[in-house]
């Protein structure tokens, strides 16, 4: 393996009643120091990076799928139980719920062994059985592997969401599942804890 990425903090999935899905990254440590990004997926399937620099821009487009990148002021707040984000375009005021239960037998896993790359590469299967569309490990863009290290997972039970000034209606389920990669979020609007691992191959 080559030059390797790790990401820690956290991704919000959301779905909305338009049709519009975004997922939102709140990283507290990572190459490009703290940052946050969203992906947008409109209804028409267009898919929209929302970036607040142009390294952190350059580093997710080449790793990720998009038909358009935006250099934006973005912010992402995690304040108890509530998340705000700032984006651009993009605005999210949610409310954070109970733990799944799925986040509880996360949670019963130590830490470190739940971000490994080999554990991760072995459970990837039967992280899309218990989460349908979602994946632990696969094949990023330009020769890179992706790890995707979850240590808890909170449903989110309320979100107001606006896309360019208008409202995208009410929190739906993420349907269908965003296609930015590899990997989806979980169906239903969450928060997952993250380990975020990006591997370039030799």
């Amino acid at each position: 393996m080559g030059r390797r990425w790790i990401f820690d903090g956290h991704i919000a999935g959301i779905g909305t009643a338009s049709g519009l899905r975004a997922v939102v990254g709140i990283w507290q440590e990572s190459p490009f120091g703290p940052f946050a990004d969203a992906m947008v997926q409109l209804p028409s399937g267009r898919r929209i990076l929302l970036a607040p620099t142009g390294d952190v821009a350059e580093f997710i487009a080449a790793t990720y799928s998009f038909e358009e990148v935006r250099v934006v002021d973005a912010a992402a707040v995690l304040a108890g139980q509530t998340l705000r984000v700032d984006a651009g375009p993009l605005v999210i005021r949610a409310g954070i719920g109970r733990r799944a239960l799925l986040g509880a037998l996360l949670r019963t896993v130590p830490r470190p062994l739940a971000a490994h790359t080999r554990w991760l590469t072995a459970v990837s299967p039967l992280a899309a059985v218990a989460s349908p569309g979602a994946r632990t490990f696969g094949t990023a863009g330009n020769g890179r592997l992706e790890f995707y290290g979850v240590s808890d997972l909170h449903h989110i039970g309320s979100a107001a969401v606006r896309w360019e000034g208008t409202d995208a209606g009410t929190l739906s389920p993420i349907n269908p599942p965003v296609t930015f990669g590899f990997s989806s979020v979980p169906p239903r609007p969450s928060l997952a804890r993250v380990r975020t691992t990006v591997v370039e191959e030799s």
